[in-house]
């Protein structure tokens, strides 16, 4: 393909792309005979998005979900009137997500039969540690009947309140079976965003879930290039080699049914992901064998740390265990300076969800510790400690737009207008910068050329074409401004609507 006049480091130029790559870059640059163009008409043209931190089976799901949060609905009555218009699925069943206090306070079984009476319900909580049924559920999933594990909640009667905690495989194992979830919708909407790589931060990933990914690969339906966090099951998974040809029919059958587990260019093993949870946190010692664990198998741990506790844990774990490179901790949401400081001695790398300043900023601001609120969802503090740093959506958990959450970390607004964190602000270019595939990237350097990212010679033809310059961008960071995204060199969202 042949890119014409595309803005590049402020100038226009050309770009050829062969065999997946930038070929080359330059001014006026003759087409070959039958080589399809592009014309870019002087919007900018970056290297593709690379989420850092997302669930991409959960977020399919949630597209296919009743939208239960305060950016949607704002009261019980219209909490319920939502629910009462969604069509429930083949087995009966409604699903609903993204839920937040905010909306019509704490839910439980009670409040869902007077919304949702008709059919079995199951709301998951914004967070992803919570779901909350109604009766209709409960029944279906036998929980009234005493045989429950813990996280089931109960009330002092000893009746089930429609609370689960932390509960996700159990629920889903009990569940009707529908089949695999569509992953077109997930990897149209990336693809739209100018998304061409992420990183599924799921615990639970398995081999059952590398090949569900595949497959979606394959088929076209999600042609984002991927990453995979999980747990020690994926070791097995990366360890899967297919360059023999096995001679016995036997083996061969065996090898084509393990196909869709084995990685590829578009899909690699990443971090051994560690969920902490502030009040069942494990023993210190306990955390130190599992970080050494994974270190021997040559995987660096990604952690999630979501409180100061959790954050002041997780340090003292990788101090005690020895970090390596590639370990990350997940969200750091509240980041004290004595933790900072420790990171950066550590060298360990921070994925960050700037997005959550606008998204929850309201919310923070209200309920969390007036000690902590300057230390939420840092940026700047991590680039002028020069710690390597990524951006995620969390989504579902978060909006999936990496747009929106550029202008969270540049502008650091909430929803209602508030400024939370103003220190933390950054600029357009460095929040673009959060969103590239290659972690670290951002640096509290003076001398660094002006401009966002900016394609290479030689590398991916990962792109992402905007439809202005990038002075006019930087001033309205949207993901409208997309107009085609490529993936090795191949159109994935299409530069005509």
């Amino acid at each position: 393909m042949l890119i014409r006049d595309a803005e590049i480091a402020g100038q226009r130029c050309d770009v050829r792309i062969r065999a997946g790559r930038i070929a080359a870059i330059g001014s006026r640059l003759d087409a070959e005979a039958g080589e399809p163009t592009l014309e870019a008409r002087g919007g900018a043209l970056i290297p593709g998005l690379h989420d850092h931190h997302l669930h991409l089976l959960s977020l399919a799901a949630a597209l296919a979900s009743v939208d239960c949060g305060p950016a949607a609905v704002a009261s019980s009555a219209e909490l319920a009137g939502s629910l009462a218009r969604a069509a429930p699925d083949r087995n009966g069943w409604l699903r609903g997500a993204g839920y937040f206090e905010s909306v019509a306070g704490a839910l439980d079984r009670a409040k869902l039969d007077a919304m949702c009476p008709a059919h079995p319900l199951r709301v998951q909580h914004r967070s992803g540690s919570m779901w909350f049924l109604n009766s209709r559920a409960i029944e279906a999933l036998g929980l009234d009947g005493g045989d429950a594990p813990a996280g089931v909640e109960r009330d002092r009667q000893g009746r089930v309140t429609g609370r689960l905690f932390r509960l996700d495989g159990w629920l889903r194992a009990r569940l009707p079976q529908t089949g695999p979830p569509d992953m077109a919708p997930v990897g149209r909407l990336l693809a739209r965003y100018g998304v061409t790589g992420a990183t599924d931060a799921t615990p639970s990933n398995g081999p059952e879930e590398v090949a569900l990914l595949r497959a979606a690969q394959r088929s076209g339906a999600l042609p984002q290039r991927l990453r995979l966090m999980g747990g020690p099951e994926l070791a097995s998974v990366a360890g899967l080699s297919g360059s023999a040809e096995p001679a016995d029919p036997a083996d061969r059958a065996d090898r084509d049914a393990r196909s869709d587990l084995q990685p590829s260019a578009g899909l690699s093993i990443d971090a051994y992901k560690i969920l902490l949870d502030e009040p069942a946190l494990p023993e210190l010692e306990a955390l130190v064998d599992t970080i050494r664990s994974a270190h021997r198998s040559e995987r660096a741990v990604a952690i999630h740390t979501v409180t100061r506790t959790e954050i002041h844990f997780a340090l003292a774990a990788l101090e005690a265990a020895g970090a390596r490179p590639g370990d990350r901790l997940e969200h750091a949401s509240v980041a004290p300076p004595d933790a900072i400081e420790q990171v950066s001695r550590l060298g360990v790398t921070i994925v960050t969800q700037p997005n959550f300043v606008r998204e929850r900023g309201d919310d923070y601001l209200e309920a969390v510790a007036e000690r902590d609120r300057p230390h939420l969802y840092r940026v700047r503090s991590w680039i002028d400690a020069r710690v390597p740093l990524g951006g995620g959506s969390d989504a579902p958990f978060g909006d999936p737009d990496p747009w929106a959450a550029m202008r969270a970390a540049s502008e650091r607004t909430t929803r209602a207008g508030a400024v939370l964190g103003a220190d933390e602000r950054i600029s357009p270019e460095l929040a673009v910068a959060l969103f590239q595939p290659q972690l670290g990237l951002l640096a509290a350097d003076p001398a660094a050329p002006p401009g966002p990212p900016r394609p290479v010679r030689g590398a991916r033809a990962d792109l992402c074409l905007l439809d202005a310059p990038w002075q006019t961008v930087r001033a309205d960071l949207s993901s409208e401004r997309v107009v085609a995204s490529l993936r090795d060199g191949e159109t994935i969202h299409p530069a005509s609507k």
